[in-house]
């Protein structure tokens, strides 16, 4: 078999293994994340269970790849035979006829051992669309040795009074050191997760019940405004450009006191052979606004579809039974130790004691996936569904935008009032565009 992964500026990488005549190719569109990059190298035991099917990687930043996939499939452009898509499409595109039914993916597949929120988020009509690589909420990763070096002890529950106050006082600039890293990136799975996620804990919401933009509310305001007091005062030079992967890095190399992102990174930052301050990493819920109940905490999910223009379908489901099963997470736990296993999708994983002692991030990660309210995302009443996300199909679009326009005012290239109005135009001239509201 040859792997092809093609990076994003288009390089080709071939490894030099024999492909056995009559071997079926299949391309496979995924993000660079971690766990992505594992999987591949993990390749040659599907190599050797699979002689006869060939594959191809597209590896691509996770903006690009919703840019490419989204493209290609409303286009039925046919490029790819796996998609990594999220938990925000698959119910959008399966309702469209775009993805290919995962209901028969062999007997030892055990798709009921999915954890119920993940799956459900999957599946339509009683049919799954997509099987979940890994899944994930949103939590804080703090350093104790800097808390405590600030004199600070961290809540059972943390309000945004005292992130403020802890970043101010773990941030040593002199040496390098930033209170706290949140996504600047923009994209409508970049800074705008955050914000979102960020908004509905502070009372915000995105649209009020008759589809009318929310972003002139004093709830925005606080919002943006304590995002871009934090980022400007206490977070690293540069923010505007620094998505998940980038704040991982600051993370692991001792740059950043607090993170606010998904529980999937804790794997990475508690490692010792990838994070230089693994000893000193704890984790918390979400934060909430003072006085309030609201974690904002989302559910995500990057998963493994079928476009319904494939061709060679049957291959596809080979290949995605294999990456989601309970085999690959034992080639993982046995390859790179129990800690590495994708988390958040199977309840026999956290029903497993061995992880349960090896991965100190488990048991937090496994109550925020349970506790994220996707049914009821904001404290106040709202005509859709989502966590750090509205799920309707226009979002890609007016997110992105949004993104844009809050990652300028991070930049210093607007203020907190102008981008907020900003939003609130192009928001509302989108949704009307769009037909907003609808029945």
């Amino acid at each position: 078999m040859t792997i092809t992964m093609r990076g994003l500026l288009g390089a080709t990488c071939l490894a030099a293994l024999a492909i056995p005549a009559g071997a079926e190719t299949i391309t496979v569109a995924t993000v660079n994340n971690g766990d992505m990059i594992r999987m591949q190298r993990l390749m040659p035991e599907f190599n050797a269970e699979h002689p006869d099917i060939q594959v191809e990687w597209v590896t691509l930043e996770e903006n690009i790849l919703r840019q490419r996939v989204t493209t290609d499939i409303a286009t039925r452009g046919g490029q790819y035979d796996v998609l990594t898509i999220g938990n925000y499409e698959v119910p959008i595109w399966a309702k469209q006829n775009w993805l290919a039914p995962l209901d028969d993916m062999g007997d030892d597949y055990d798709a009921d051992d999915f954890l119920p929120r993940v799956a459900d988020a999957l599946t339509v009509d009683g049919t799954m669309y997509a099987a979940p690589f890994y899944a994930e909420s949103a939590m804080l990763m703090y350093r104790t040795d800097l808390l405590e070096k600030a004199g600070l002890t961290m809540p059972e529950n943390p309000d945004w009074d005292f992130i403020a106050e802890a970043a101010e006082k773990m941030t040593d600039k002199s040496a390098g050191v930033y209170g706290i890293c949140l996504r600047g990136k923009a994209g409508w799975g970049e800074n705008i997760a955050l914000l979102t996620a960020m908004s509905n804990s502070m009372g915000a919401r995105w649209f009020d019940t008759d589809w009318k933009p929310q972003f002139d509310s004093p709830e925005w305001k606080a919002t943006l405004d304590n995002y871009l007091n934090l980022m400007t005062n206490y977070g690293p030079p540069g923010a505007s450009s620094n998505g998940f992967n980038e704040n991982l890095a600051l993370f692991q190399t001792g740059k950043c006191g607090m993170w606010m992102d998904a529980t999937v990174a804790a794997a990475f930052v508690s490692n010792p052979d990838e994070s230089t301050v693994s000893d000193h990493v704890s984790y918390a819920p979400f934060p909430v606004m003072a006085g309030h109940e609201n974690h904002g905490n989302w559910l995500w999910s990057w998963n493994l579809a079928i476009p319904a223009t494939s061709t060679k379908q049957e291959a596809a489901k080979t290949f995605v039974a294999w990456a989601t099963s309970k085999e690959y997470s034992a080639l993982v736990a046995e390859k790179d130790g129990i800690m590495n296993v994708p988390p958040g999708t199977r309840s026999s994983l956290y029903a497993n004691q061995e992880y349960l002692d090896a991965a100190a991030f488990a048991t937090p990660t496994l109550n925020a996936i349970e506790s994220a309210d996707t049914q009821s995302p904001s404290m106040q009443e709202v005509p859709y569904t989502g966590g750090q996300f509205v799920s309707i199909p226009e979002f890609q679009a007016i997110g992105t935008a949004v993104g844009q326009v809050f990652s300028a005012a991070l930049a210093g290239s607007t203020t907190s009032d102008q981008a907020l109005s900003a939003a609130q135009s192009l928001v509302s001239r989108e949704m009307s565009r769009a037909g907003y509201p609808k029945n």
